[in-house]
């Protein structure tokens, strides 16, 4: 089964942002992790920590902000059940501390900056 275009860009995005974060320590855990609540894109690990990475990409800034607007309640509500889903399915991380952030990337031609968004944790 072939991908579409758009499933093209956002494993593109993914992958750059894993890059980045791998740059700076961070062990990949979980790519791409579905339960019935949803899907959690990067699931990272750092000595003590957990990063949960919700990630987006934009070919250029459109009326969701680039990205912000698909991170509104109702995202946030089904990143935090598959997140409780993914502890109960790896209890061991359960007592680490873990923080929530999105990643805002830029599609190409554009040559811009992930864009950080703290969201949580």
């Amino acid at each position: 089964m072939s991908r579409t275009s758009e499933q093209r860009q956002g494993a593109w995005a993914e992958q750059r942002v894993l890059r980045l974060l791998s740059a700076r320590g961070w062990q990949l855990l979980d790519r791409n992790w579905r339960c019935r609540w949803g899907e959690l894109d990067l699931v990272m690990a750092k000595t003590g920590r957990l990063l949960l990475v919700e990630v987006k990409a934009r070919r250029r800034p459109g009326p969701d902000g680039g990205g912000r607007g698909a991170l509104g309640v109702h995202k946030r509500l089904r990143l935090e059940r598959a997140w409780l889903c993914w502890v109960a399915a790896h209890p061991h991380w359960g007592e680490t501390p873990v923080e929530q952030v999105a990643a805002l990337v830029p599609l190409p031609p554009a040559r811009k900056p992930v864009l950080w968004i703290r969201m949580g944790g």
